[in-house]
């Protein structure tokens, strides 16, 4: 697929700083073998089913406190992004709320195939527009929208990445194949992510040995154990060519994921794919706003598959796992998100939450 690179992105992170976890440092160990899925614990929202009273205002996402962005069509219904803050000002949740209708009536792959490269096409035309856009992304058909979060003082988020993955993509010997969401939530500018081309080696890999048939085994990297989230680790060395996906970046994920391979001659569990937190990488320049070679944590991503959403019922919680230290300072990381039925609505949130100071 042919993009053009643009040098969008704005000056917001002046130079890219780096600061040790204030809540629990990460233990220099390595990380190794394949990807994984948070283990999160379910908990109770504070308002009960419906949200409750939270932040200052009634429901959920709570009234008073929310703002909603821009919607886009999905499936037969709407999605629309909201951030929320506490009525001091504080970062609360960038969210995104499906309502139940948007999760009937999804494209399959082979409609999303028909309309990609058909330039008379313009059913699926425009990422930034209301029906988003069809490409082939992990070497599979995808829906895929920009929708940027209204602004929040002091979080580092810009904007939802969605993709609608109807064949699944590639992970972990058929770990991902279930279709399922791909649900981005990026620090960098839409520009600066729209420019990211793969599959291919990120820009801040460099292959140092291959074996006999030509396949990578050994990688110097400028990305640092201590910039990877605790539990995370890398695809393989045999991957790092398919490492950097268009759009999207380098995805990292837990080790200890049910539908992933383990250690070596362990095989995953496909079946058991369902929602699993993947946190993901961008080379950027100097300035942390343009594409560049220095590798920086630029994403957070539950990806749950559709049949999870569809049957979610009440309130999950889950631990976003943290790093030892981060690409930006004086600003709010989230530690948790969320999944929630909000019957009042008909309605679907994932959000990110409980942000602290970094």
């Amino acid at each position: 697929m042919s993009k053009e690179r643009t040098n969008g992105g704005s000056d917001r992170w002046g130079r890219t700083g780096r600061r040790a976890f204030i809540r629990s440092a990460v233990a220099g160990t390595a990380l190794v073998g394949g990807s994984g899925m948070v283990a999160g614990a379910p908990g109770n929202d504070p308002g009960g089913k419906d949200g409750g009273n939270d932040g200052g205002g009634k429901g959920f996402p709570p009234e008073g406190v929310t703002e909603y962005g821009d919607s886009v069509d999905l499936g037969d219904g709407e999605v629309r992004t909201f951030t929320t803050e506490t009525p001091s000002g504080n970062p609360k949740y960038h969210g995104v709320e499906f309502e139940r209708s948007a999760l009937e009536g999804l494209p399959s792959a082979d409609e999303l195939g028909d309309v990609i490269g058909d330039e008379d096409d313009d059913t699926y035309d425009d990422k930034y527009g209301k029906s988003g856009e069809a490409l082939t992304v992990h070497f599979k058909n995808s829906l895929e929208f920009f929708v940027p979060f209204p602004d929040a003082e002091g979080t580092p988020f810009t904007f939802l990445g969605l993709n609608w993955n109807p064949g699944g993509h590639p992970g972990g010997v058929g770990a991902w194949e279930k279709p399922h969401f791909d649900i981005h939530f990026n620090t960098l500018e839409t520009e600066t992510v729209d420019a990211i081309e793969g599959p291919q080696l990120p820009p801040y890999d460099e292959i140092t040995d291959r074996n006999d048939d030509g396949v990578p085994i050994a990688i110097d990297s400028a990305l640092e154990e201590s910039q990877i989230p605790a539990g995370y680790a890398r695809s393989p060395p045999v991957a790092a060519e398919e490492r950097y996906i268009t759009d999207m970046g380098e995805h990292t994920a837990p080790i200890d994921a049910p539908e992933l391979p383990g250690a070596p001659g362990e095989s995953g569990d496909p079946d058991a794919f369902s929602n699993t937190l993947i946190q993901g990488f961008v080379g950027v320049d100097d300035h942390g706003d343009e594409l560049g070679s220095n590798p920086q944590l630029a994403f957070v991503e539950p990806m749950i598959t559709e049949e999870f959403l569809k049957g979610h019922t009440g309130t999950e919680e889950y631990e976003i796992p943290q790093p030892a230290v981060y690409p930006y300072e004086d600003t709010h990381h989230p530690t948790g998100y969320s999944v929630r039925d909000v019957p009042s609505r008909d309605s679907i949130v994932v959000a990110i939450e409980d942000f602290e100071e970094v």
